[in-house]
Parts: C-alpha cells; structure tokens; sequence
C-alpha cells in the first residue's frame, strides 16, 4: 500500500491511496481457498471443487469482496499510522481501477481540532435558589381555575361579546368547494381566544342566537395544510347558543377535582410543582453560564462536515417538510438514492434554507458553530477523564424528563 498526501489545508486532509495488483491477487486467491472447502457443486466431492472453477465461477464476487474490505482497511490504516482522528465518516472515492491493475482511490477526511484541556479549578459558578411565594400560588390556583372554568347559556337574550362562549355550526368552503376540517356542528368557541382563523371570531361578535351568517376570512400564508395557505374562505355559520363563563370557586371541592383531599393540599401539591420549575429553570441558567465559560476563549477551528450538518437540522427544524407532496418528492428521492446522492444532497441543501433571509443564515451558522465547539469540547473533557455514560444512567435521565 503506498499513500501520499495531497491536500493539508487546516482540518482536511486528502491522501491518494493505491494497492497493487499483487497485493489484491494474493487476497483474491487467499479468499478463494478459504472457499473452495466449503463449496458443493454438482459433479464435484464436497471440499474437491478445483480452484480454477471455484475462481470462475466466484471470481468477480470474491472480488468486489476484497476490493471493499482492501479500501476499508487500508483507509483506517492509513489514519492509525499517522494518529489522525476524523470528525466525521471520512470520504473514499476511487479514482481508478481494472481487474489486473492497481487500485487507486482518494481518501478526504476532516480532523478533531486540537482542544487545549480545560483547567476547572479556575471555574466558579453560582446558582440560583427560589422559592415559590404566597402570590405564586395564589396565580397559580387562579390559572387552574380559569382552565376548569365552566360555563352556562346567557340569561337575557342579548347579542354575543368579546369573552362568551357561542356554540356554532360551520361549513367552510374555498372557492365554493369544501375542504377536509371545514366544518362541525355544536363546537364550542370562546369569542377572543384567537382559536380560529385570524378575523372569524370578529365576526360573531354581536349576533344573537339563531343569527346565519357568511363568515369570510384568509387562510394565513404559511399554513399548517400548503393547499389551503393565503386562500380566501367563506364559512356558512348559524349561532345555535350562546353562553357566558362561569367562574370556579377556588375551595377544598375544587381541590378534590384533582383527586386532593382539600385546598391546602392542592396548594402543596402546586408549591411542589413551582419548585421543581424553578429548579429546572435555575439549572438551564447554570448550564447556560458553564457552557459560555467553556466556550470563552476556545477559538479552535470547527470542522465544517460538522458544522454543515447541525446548520440542516437547525433549518429543518425552523422549516420542516410538511405536505404530502413533499412526503412523495422524499420517496421519489429515496428510490434514486443510489444513483445521485450527491445531486440530491447539493439540492436539499439549496432548499433548506432557500427562504430565509441573509441575516438569519449567519445567525443559525453561528447557532451552529456554537453547538459544535461545545460539543466537541465537552467531548474531549470525557476523553481526557475517562468518563463514560452507562445504559442505566441513560435511561435514568430519559425518564427523569418524562421520557
């Protein structure tokens, strides 16, 4: 096996690797007689099949066998012999190959940065304590009344205010089609609570029960069904009732919803909870602040495999695919894959974040680089320390957030 080094460029490395013929003939023949005692073909005694026939007629398959093992081993090898150590997957191309001749293939790999270790004496931290006061709980209680509100039709036969409850049947259509969702009978709708299409709840305010009216709105643009984003809408609505909301007296009954034995239970129960959110929220805080002391100062480079590939998840996490044509475009690509990945891939990478603006592309890189950094950084303190997460403390953490 000879290797040169082509490109040293900061963390890429790019070597040509070639073996020759010989070493891939000797292996083919190696392979072949392993074989050949295992083989029963017709004509032939068990474990007495000639090599010449077993190398016709296994030849091309033993082969591509070697082949793809020789690169494989002969690609770690040559990162072990220099102590390199990939960030990611390296990338193995060949160049040039025929049965007969050398094998040659370029072999691109991007390097762990070299992290100078971290001194923690020289870290200090402080966390925040709170603990949930009389008005916390006070809003708290009157937040879980507000959602266990009930309510009652009206007393007087008045027409519909911001704050009531009306109980409508609607049938939506778009350009005098109906669509899928556009219509229900007796659902419930809280006047303000912004459930509905921006500009449908407006309209029923001020009718009165048995009122028929043509409620007319825009779709929003984007929207969670694509078919229906920016559209106009016109929904056929009748107001069969309308109610008021009935406050929930806050007392050891209302404890008892909840399966508590009285208010100062609940009360207890929702000082607990408090705690426990503050704690989490103290905890993001002191995290947040070690992780900006680990990053403070770090400025080795990131390799970009790395920092492309946690750019796409930022971008497909603000935009994710979500209509069904989307869904078959993916399926069509999925059963392309093998023929052009790589066009595919250039593509995707287009659309990820075609529609966001310049500012926010340097925004998510940076998102992007930070993550990398940190990561790689909390990961070289495991290596030096010799610290390894066991299944069970995975686990135990899965399940302490609800996993």
């Amino acid at each position: 096996m000879n290797v040169t080094e082509t490109i040293s460029e900061g963390l890429k490395r790019e070597f040509k690797v070639t073996i020759s013929a010989d070493d891939i003939d000797t292996k083919v023949t190696e392979r072949l007689s392993e074989l050949a005692p295992t083989l029963k073909l017709p004509g032939f005694r068990p474990g007495k099949v000639p090599t010449a026939l077993v190398k016709k007629r296994f030849g091309q398959s033993v082969l591509g066998e070697v082949l793809e093992k020789s690169v494989n081993d002969s690609s770690q090898r040559a990162l072990d012999d220099r102590g390199l150590r990939p960030a990611i997957q390296p990338s193995i191309e060949v160049t040039s190959f025929e049965e007969g001749k050398d094998l040659e293939f370029s072999l691109t790999v991007e390097l762990m940065p070299e992290i100078e270790p971290i001194d923690f004496s020289t870290i200090s931290l402080e966390k925040l304590v709170a603990v949930p006061g009389d008005k916390q709980i006070d809003d708290a209680l009157e937040k879980l009344s507000e959602q266990h509100k009930s309510s009652e039709p009206i007393s007087t036969k008045r027409a519909s205010r911001l704050g009531d409850i009306v109980v409508i049947d609607f049938k939506g259509s778009v350009d005098g089609e109906a669509f899928d969702g556009g219509s229900a009978e007796g659902h419930q709708l809280e006047l303000g609570s912004n459930q509905f299409i921006p500009g449908f709840e407006d309209q029923l305010i001020g009718k009165k029960t048995g009122s028929t009216l043509k409620v007319k709105v825009t779709f929003p643009d984007p929207y969670s069904q694509p078919a229906l984003a920016g559209k106009g809408a016109v929904f056929e609505t009748k107001v069969v009732e309308i109610r008021e909301p009935v406050s929930v007296e806050i007392n050891d009954d209302f404890a008892k919803l909840f399966g508590l034995d009285d208010l100062a239970a609940l009360k207890d129960a929702l000082r607990g909870q408090l705690e426990q959110e503050l704690n989490q929220a103290s905890r993001g805080q002191l995290k947040r602040t070690l992780l900006d002391l680990l990053e403070d100062g770090k400025t080795f480079e990131v390799p970009k495999g790395m920092a492309d590939r946690e750019y796409e998840s930022i971008c497909r996490a603000i935009n994710p695919p979500s209509t069904d044509q989307d869904q078959d475009q993916d399926q069509d690509q999925d059963q392309d894959q093998d023929q052009d990945q790589d066009q595919d891939q250039d593509q995707d990478q287009v659309a990820i974040d075609e529609t966001l603006s310049e500012e926010d592309k340097q925004e998510y890189r940076k998102i992007a680089e930070r993550r990398v950094r940190l990561g790689l950084l909390l990961q070289e303190v495991g290596r030096l320390n010799n610290i390894e997460v066991t299944e069970e403390e995975v686990k135990r953490a899965l399940f302490s957030r609800g996993f």
